[in-house]
């Protein structure tokens, strides 16, 4: 095999692909959360409030590999700027949801979601794989 041909993911997609997955995770938590408390598991306030915050914390590990993705691994250049708007809308999300601002909170938190599936989404498909890598590599020995 050529050293220039390359047949799989990066470990910056890799990483990426396992960061945004895990944060997935913890947004599909939220609406089953808030749902629980809303049936009278008072409990679940608690628990939809840590994950809220470890969210938050998840995003920073987002943008770390988005931005290696990005600069290092030549990725698609739309995915750190939509790491860190993640990153914002999940900070504001805290905010309002801490303040009991449900007319923002709920709403935000649906887009969210909307925006953590279509991002986990993508970055599972093959054109994740090859987002800049379409020139060429430069062969060994020049």
């Amino acid at each position: 095999m050529d050293v220039a041909t390359r047949t799989g993911p990066l470990i910056t997609l890799w990483s990426l692909r396992m960061a945004i997955t895990a944060h997935l995770v913890a947004v599909l938590a939220q609406p089953v959360l808030a749902g629980r408390y809303l049936t009278g598991d008072v409990d679940a306030i608690t628990a939809h409030g840590a994950v809220g915050t470890a969210l938050a914390a998840l995003d920073l590990l987002v943008i770390a590999a988005a931005a290696v993705y990005v600069v290092g691994g030549r990725g698609a250049l739309w995915v750190l700027p939509a790491a860190v708007l993640l990153f914002l809308a999940v900070g504001l999300q805290i905010g309002m949801g801490y303040a009991r601002q449900l007319g923002l909170h709920v709403p935000l938190g649906v887009g969210i979601v909307t925006a953590s599936v279509l991002f986990t989404a993508w970055v599972w498909t093959p054109s994740a794989r090859g987002a800049r890598s379409d020139r060429a590599l430069p062969e060994a020995g020049r």
